[in-house]
């Protein structure tokens, strides 16, 4: 008891720096570190056993007694990192190395990565320098551990010529050889190493961790063959050489388990190899990861095609070009870790995609759109493809896509192809196909169809992406036998949910839905081209449509189905025909889906797209180049001409006034002549006599006295 009480005691918060807590390496080992407890890593089989049984520990942020505080630098401030206590923001220029330095000197641990970015080699060598000059400052002892890549080894001449099987150990660090890339990684393992056994006062204590390229929770230098695999764009995954070197590999996971036990062990020796148990080399690694996620095939292709590619970056060409066998015998020795892939990256692999999938937010999305003829449904699953990135699954191209695939396997006709079916069993279901279209008038059987839907849905790119099945299932029936699972009845029977597959039943259901004279005013707009020889025309179409809704009147229908399983269908009303894109039902059904859950724009569409704005730009600004051109040309044009126009407006006027003047002489001539004498023979007289009605008088006289009438 006093043992277990002493301890519990010596036990405290530790507080570990790690640099460049945005790179992949560096936060996978924060956040395994802050799910931990100092002193808690296993230290017989047994409790290794136990704990994996165990619900692993979820990243918290830590600031209690007895955890790991983790502390480190960031080069952005945008993601939230719930594991890490405190941030340092360093920009793209030198960060302040005196204010590194008090941040260094409040933690216990200290924690390089290099594996990733080369500039961080620079970095760790002065801090592990200033550190060994501030010994003196030290209240208390502390730990620097360099997490190093195994190309420090790259050149290491063999350890048997003879027998180049031998692997390379933790013993022959000495003898190791450097990439030329990485000659300053190198020099930075024996500072490292020299550091540590300088201190007479034991208050430094340093390792190197040399890692092998590292997997899982996301991938790293993999992560070029995961995506392409799963976007499944490609025919076959490339292999850069020959694909027979051997790659030295380590579970990100394991490896911070290893970082855990050097903290809590303190191991006598300082250099330590960090690799699972597995040889693999190129080509067994890529081919399985296109087995199991993508098309299944590989190529192989110069190693010069490496150095095309934009999304591998020089450090991460050079590690999977690697060739070196490793066996890691320290750590098997010396601590009692928790594997999680300890026979490596090919002996897991679907755990690892599982991890990929996840870690990645990967997750597909299945869609199931129903509803009457002609309601728009083909139409709107295409505009859902295309936005989520998804299958658009029709039964005729299905079933016409199975029996081309069977007779390509029957065929032959790619023999590196690896085939679900063999070519006898192949050969066997397409004569049964074949035979239950020719029985029935070209269709297929329920049976078969329900089979390759099936096996449809669980293809790698349905289950990859995600799929949009459009209008099948019909009935109760057909959707029961489709999305039964057989393997999983037993445990379902004990729930009121029907026994269903997980893995390809739809998260979302979608019923459009039309009035029948909406229906049929859509039929009577199509272009004749359209209608014609399909289900469209009047007499099909009006017998369809009868078939839907008597088909959907009775009790069990395929909408049934899926209130069973809790999937509660959206029932989306289509009013007229105005909306031929689509686009409030399209909003209706994003709101409800979400976000897309797969990889953003690739790099060529990006530089697609940036390449169109700019055209567009230019286009705009040569536009308003022209419009001003033309502005100036008009303004030029207008101002010489001015001067001309106005004289010339002047010259109009100056005539428009002759005119006038001259055609007003002859009436002035009559008015003198006749008018004004009378007129003013008339006012004198009205003035004289001063009237009441002045002007009623003078009118009277103008009347009497006008020269015309005598």
């Amino acid at each position: 008891m006093a043992e277990r009480v002493s301890e519990e005691t010596s036990r405290r918060t530790r507080r570990v720096f790690i640099n460049c807590l945005d790179s992949f390496a560096s936060k996978r080992i924060a956040e395994f570190l802050s799910a931990c407890v100092v002193g808690a890593s296993p230290v017989s089989a047994g409790e290794a056993e136990d704990e994996e049984d165990a619900e692993p520990a979820r990243p918290r942020l830590n600031n209690k007694w007895g955890t790991f505080q983790i502390v480190g630098t960031v080069a952005s401030k945008s993601e939230k990192r719930q594991s890490v206590y405190e941030e340092y923001f360093v920009s793209s220029r030198q960060p302040k190395r005196e204010d590194l330095l008090n941040h260094l000197m409040d933690c216990d641990v200290i924690i390089y990565n290099i594996t990733q970015h080369a500039d961080q080699a620079d970095e760790a060598f002065w801090a592990i320098t200033a550190l060994h000059d501030e010994v003196a400052r030290f209240g208390e002892p502390k730990m620097f551990i360099l997490i190093s890549t195994m190309l420090t080894w790259a050149l290491s001449k063999p350890v048997d010529p003879d027998d180049l099987e031998i692997p390379f150990t933790d013993e022959y660090y000495r003898r190791r050889r450097a990439h030329p890339n990485f000659k300053k990684h190198i020099d930075l393992e024996k500072l490292v190493v020299k550091m540590g056994k300088n201190v007479s006062s034991k208050m430094l204590s340093s390792y190197v961790v040399a890692s092998g390229l590292q997997y899982g929770m996301g991938e790293q230098v993999f992560h070029f063959f995961f995506k392409m695999s799963w976007l499944g764009e490609e025919h076959a995954i490339p292999v850069f050489g020959e694909g027979t070197n051997v790659i030295p590999t380590i579970h990100i996971n394991d490896l911070a388990s290893v970082i855990q036990n050097v903290i809590d062990r303190k191991p006598k020796p300082s250099y330590l190899l960090a690799v699972d148990n597995s040889n693999s080399t190129l080509e067994d690694i890529v081919k399985t990861i296109s087995r199991v996620l993508g098309p299944g095939k590989i190529q192989r292709v110069p190693e010069e095609d490496a150095f095309l590619t934009q999304d591998l970056t020089q450090m991460e060409i050079d590690s999977m070009l690697l060739n070196l066998r490793t066996e890691a015998v320290h750590i098997k020795e010396l601590f009692t870790l928790r594997w999680v892939c300890e026979t490596g990256l090919v002996e897991n692999m679907e755990l690892v995609v599982q991890e990929y999938r996840q870690t990645r937010g990967l997750v597909p999305i299945r869609l199931f759109i129903f509803g009457p003829p002609a309601v728009g449904k083909s139409t709107v699953t295409e505009k859902l493809c295309k936005h989520y990135k998804l299958h658009h699954i029709k039964l005729k191209e299905t079933i016409f896509e199975t029996i081309s695939h069977l007779g390509a396997v029957v065929m032959n006709e790619d023999p590196e192809a690896e085939y679900e079916h063999s070519a006898a069993e192949a050969q066997e279901l397409l004569a049964t196909l074949n035979d239950s279209m020719e029985h029935n008038g070209g269709y297929l059987e329920d049976q078969f169809v329900i089979r390759v839907m099936k096996d449809k849905l669980k293809s790698i790119p349905c289950r990859n992406q995600g799929f949009v099945l459009d209008a099948f299932p019909k009935t109760y029936e057909q959707a029961k036998a489709l999305f039964c699972d057989e393997e999983d009845e037993s445990e379902d029977a004990k729930s009121k949910i029907p026994p269903h597959n997980k893995h390809i039943i739809p998260d979302f259901a979608f019923c459009l839905d039309a009035t029948d004279a909406v229906l049929k005013e859509r039929v009577l707009n199509l272009p004749e081209r359209l209608v014609e020889g399909t289900s469209y025309s009047q007499d099909r179409f009006l017998q369809c449509l009868a078939n839907y809704r008597e088909n959907n009147t009775e009790e069990d229908t395929v909408l049934n189905y899926f209130d069973e399983l809790a999937i509660v269908p959206q029932h989306i009303e289509i009013t007229s025909s105005d909306d031929s894109d689509y686009l409030l039902v399209m909003e209706r059904i994003t709101q409800v889906v979400g976000q897309p859950r797969n990889y953003g724009p690739s790099s060529q569409e990006l530089e697609e797209e940036r390449r169109r704005a700019d055209d567009r730009i230019r286009r705009e600004e040569q536009e308003k180049a022209e419009e001003a051109r033309k502005e100036t040309e008009e303004a030029a044009h207008s101002a010489a001409h001015w001067e001309e126009w106005s004289k010339h407006l002047e010259e109009v006027k100056r005539q428009e006034e002759k005119l006038l003047e001259e055609q007003s002489l002859p009436l002035r001539n009559y008015m003198m002549k006749n008018v004004m004498p009378t007129l003013t023979q008339g006012l004198i007289q009205c003035c004289s006599t001063r009237p009441e009605d002045p002007l009623d008088f003078l009118a009277e006289y103008l009347f009497k006295n006008n020269p015309l009438n005598e």
